[in-house]
């Protein structure tokens, strides 16, 4: 109906005429197709036997084989399929729909073949002409509706008598008629949740000829996906419903965040080290083991909402106080910024301070010293950087003051006296003198002092500082230059505001390093530690800023951004290219913990081994030792990694950049042992066949290219093109023979590929329904439409993958979650187990090779998660129809 709105009441009124008189011509021929399917089935049941129909796992017939399909039943379909119609027991259609002009590969479909129902030409939305000029609401997913109006019975010349010719062709001009129904749109292919209030007109209900338990269709963007049931499935309700029998847990966090943040790094009283990443707090006991504060490894507080940006340790040790920034939840409302106080012994929450009284985020916070950690002073990122100071345990605001409009960097208690406080940040340092300790919320006043640098030049950030036992203090800058400030009594030449009654000067300055001073540090005897960036160097100083001792940081690890200190004479530095390195300044020191530093996107799992292999936006492509929980090993690419996949024997993997070029490397010597390019736009997926002998690689041209592959994986040949997606491909599986394709593009297009008969598009994706594959990424298709959630907006899901015992689908995100769902997940708005961690959209989820864990990877947030899947009863696939009691209604997803 789009031309019915035309700028005039006269065209419009005539196009609905139009439109009325072709809707009573159509209700005719339907009468005649009654007239017509009620006689084919009489001759169904006096003429054909039982045993003549096909059995529903083959293909239709040849074009020349005599024993055909009776009139009226798709020659796959098997007849409990068939009995379930609740007006007529065949739905499709006689001709084929004519596809896009991209879809010319692949051979035409025989005479004796069935064709797509309700006219599509795709399973996805992208070519289906149910979807032409009806766009409906995102994510609406639904079941095909009962039919309501007949096709005809498809035609076979090999069975029809003379007599039934006319009927025939008057079942093929009502066909010809329903398809035109369906492009008119409809109250299905709108996805109008009243069929009442849809639009569409009294006659659009009819645009389903859908076979009941042929087929079911969801809606994304408004775009109509048809996707077919496998023939084993009698009845969706046989499929499992509900959250599955399998939880993870969080076993290990690859990563640490020190490329845009500070105030990231500290040892507790237990030892342990506590770090952030995305929303988690990871305390790690170096050395491994099992987990615990007594055994290393790693344990983790999760209980954020967003990702964490800065930390501070109370001097009990055990408490600690960590800040997020501000975000957004999935429904588009605002999380608001807070600070948690949470006991690092029993990971619970003590306390949670400001909610709703700081913007944008928190940006530093500190405990005081001096009266046992009673206060927390805040300094949030809005634009005047509000300074406050709160009551720990009661969590009430006793002041609050705007600070600069400059970044504040840092901010500490003065540990002698916690009325002193002390901020520093861009082009400033600010002595400020808190009058109002008694604990009075409300009542209390914050007064500054600038510290005025004199003689000396201001530098343009001034990112830390430390106090000195004697009272003094020292600030590192971004000149590389350590000053000394000594209180002095203030008097009326003094630069600055509020009645302190001492002030800081600088005493003393000394030349550190080339370049930013990122941290200092306050050793237990009294020296200091200072870590610059520019040349990567960490410093020992004694009294009077006398250098002792220094190390310098290999450059591959980036510059030095925090540095705590460990039992004994051990240091743990943090860098800025997100990596925790463990040792002294005599020995050296080595990575315990590392990452990437941008987005990460590829990731996948070895056949046999506990290793997986990721790439991202940082151009490394990095080796993990799933076990171990180390890295095996790193390269670098030059360019963007964006997906990867392992040879079966695992002696080579395959990377796409973003180029279109595509690598093979050997896993033991790291070296390039194929270097390929196709097209010039980024690759999505790159996957191997499950024998090892085709590689298939999805471009963002449309394409899938086809590489034939030696027994040891080192060589590619050009094998084929698939050419017919309308849109850039995103996800793709192979059958577990080898022989076949199931991808998805970027427009919800499904499409099923011969790639063994020559690359062939296989238009008839009816036949395609039994099929089964190898692995289960493609994020549309039959045994995954469950797991979108209402609301779709055809983005929100960046990847799924099934587990390889087939019974769970875990899936990852835009909103920062992975989610655990049953396998099949066949009912709509299924119920999952949901996982929270992750500070950005997750990009892609993988399970290991024996399924005892999942790798999740964040985007922005550049962690990686490796999840414990607990509580799998048992081995072996989920059976095709288990008996299980559905839910049909709604339910809600499980927060974990």
């Amino acid at each position: 109906m789009d031309g019915a709105g035309g700028p005039g009441e006269g065209p419009a009124q005539e196009a609905l005429q139009s439109l009325s008189r072709r809707l009573q011509v159509q209700e005719k021929e339907m009468e005649l197709v009654k007239a017509a399917l009620a006689e084919a089935l009489r001759l169904l049941r006096l003429q054909a036997p039982s045993t003549s129909l096909q059995d529903p796992g083959t293909l239709g017939p040849p074009r020349d084989s005599s024993p055909a399909a009776p009139p009226g039943l798709p020659p796959t379909c098997s007849p409990s399929l068939v009995s379930r119609g609740t007006q007529t027991e065949a739905e499709m259609e006689v001709e084929p729909s004519p596809g896009p002009p991209g879809l010319s590969n692949g051979p035409p479909a025989p005479p004796g073949g069935s064709e797509e129902p309700s006219g599509t030409q795709s399973e996805g939305g992208g070519s289906s002409s149910s979807g032409t000029g009806s766009p409906g609401p995102p994510g609406i997913l639904r079941l095909a509706q009962p039919p309501q109006r007949t096709d005809t019975p498809r035609r076979n010349s090999s069975s029809s008598s003379p007599s039934e010719r006319p009927r025939q062709k008057l079942s093929r001009k009502a066909a010809s008629s329903a398809n035109l129904l369906l492009r008119s749109g409809s109250t299905e292919s709108r996805g109008g949740k009243d069929p009442l209030s849809s639009p569409g007109g009294p006659g659009s209900r009819r645009s389903n000829y859908n076979l009941e338990g042929i087929s079911v269709k969801m809606f994304l963007r408004g775009r109509p996906i048809t996707m077919y049931i496998p023939s084993g499935i009698r009845s969706l309700e046989e499929l499992p419903s509900g959250p599955p029998p399998e939880t993870l847990s969080l076993d290990w966090v690859y990563g640490y965040r020190g490329r845009d943040s500070r105030s990231n790094l500290f040892v507790l009283r237990s030892g342990e080290v506590v770090y952030f990443i995305a929303c988690v707090v990871v305390l790690y006991r170096p050395g491994g083991g099992p987990g615990g504060p007594g055994g290393g490894g790693q344990r983790h507080y999760r209980g954020h909402t967003d990702c964490v940006r800065c930390l501070a340790v109370h001097p009990d040790g055990v408490r600690v106080a960590s800040g997020q920034t501000a975000g957004v939840d999935k429904d588009g409302k605002p999380l608001q910024p807070v600070v948690h106080v949470w006991d690092s012994e029993t990971l619970l929450k003590l306390q949670e301070i400001g909610l709703g009284a700081f913007e944008r985020g928190v940006g530093a916070l500190a405990f005081s010293v001096v009266d046992q950690g009673a206060f927390l002073c805040v300094v949030d990122d809005s634009n005047e950087h509000m300074l406050s100071v709160w009551d720990c345990s009661r969590g009430t605001k006793l002041a609050e003051i705007k600070s600069t409009n400059d970044s504040v960097l840092a901010v500490g208690f003065n540990p002698r006296d916690s009325s002193s406080i002390v901020t520093s940040g861009k082009s400033h340092v600010h002595f400020w003198n808190w009058n109002g300790g008694t604990g009075v919320p409300g009542n209390g006043t914050l007064t500054r002092k600038q510290g005025v640098f004199g003689k000396y030049k201001k530098p343009k950030f001034i990112p830390c500082f430390v106090f000195l036992p004697d009272g003094d203090i020292l600030t590192g800058d971004s000149e590389g230059n350590i000053l000394t400030w000594g209180r002095s009594l203030s008097d009326s030449r003094t630069p600055g505001r509020g009645g302190a009654k001492e002030t800081y000067g600088i005493v003393a300055q000394a030349h550190a390093h080339e370049g930013s001073i990122f941290a200092l540090c306050l050793r237990r005897d009294g020296t200091v530690l200072s870590g610059g960036g520019r040349d990567r160097r960490l410093v020992q100083w004694g009294p009077g800023l006398v250098a002792l001792q220094e190390a310098e940081i290999p450059e591959h690890f980036g510059a030095v951004r925090a540095i705590a200190e460990g039992p004994g004479s051990e240091l743990l530095v943090g860098t800025t290219k997100n990596a925790l390195l463990r040792g002294d300044l005599a020995q050296g020191f080595s990575p315990v913990i590392q990452g990437h530093t941008d987005e990460l996107w590829g990731l996948c799992t070895h056949p046999f081994q506990n290793r997986f292999l990721t790439c991202g936006h940082d151009r490394q492509l990095c080796l993990w030792d799933g076990e171990g929980h180390a890295l095996a090993w790193s390269i670098d690419l030059k360019e963007t990694g964006l997906c990867a996949d392992f040879h079966p024997s695992g002696a080579v993997v395959a990377v796409g950049l973003n180029t279109g070029r595509w690598l093979v490397l050997d896993t033991e010597t790291r070296e390039i042992v194929s270097d390929i390019t196709d097209g010039n736009e980024q690759l999505s997926v790159v996957r191997y066949s499950p024998d090892g002998l085709y590689l298939a690689i999805g471009s963002h041209d449309n394409m899938i290219y086809i590489y034939s592959v030696s027994s040891d994986g080192a060589k590619s040949s050009r094998f084929g093109r698939c050419v017919g997606h309308s849109s850039f491909i995103t996800h793709l599986d192979w059958s577990k023979d080898g022989n076949f394709i199931m991808s998805n593009s970027g427009d919800y297009e499904i499409l099923y590929w011969d790639v063994a008969g020559g690359c062939k598009l296989l238009r008839n994706r009816y036949e395609s329904r039994d099929r089964e594959w190898a692995t289960y990424t493609c994020v549309l298709g039959f045994h995954v439409y469950g797991v979108w959630p209402d609301g779709s907006d055809g983005t929100d899901i960046n990847s799924l993958c099934r587990s390889h015992n087939e019974r769970v689908v875990a899936v990852a995100d835009d909103f920062c979650k992975v989610h655990l769902f049953q396998y099949p997940c066949a009912h709509a708005k299924a119920p999952s187990l949901v996982y929270g961690g992750h500070g950005s959209h997750v990009t892609s989820v993988r399970f290991t090779h024996d399924d005892s864990h999942l790798i999740s990877l964040g985007g922005k947030d550049a962690s990686i998660f490796q999840w414990r899947v607990l509580g799998a009863g048992g081995t072996g696939p989920v059976p095709t129809t288990p008996s299980r009691t559905p839910s049909l209604s709604p339910a809600s997803s499980l927060d974990v």
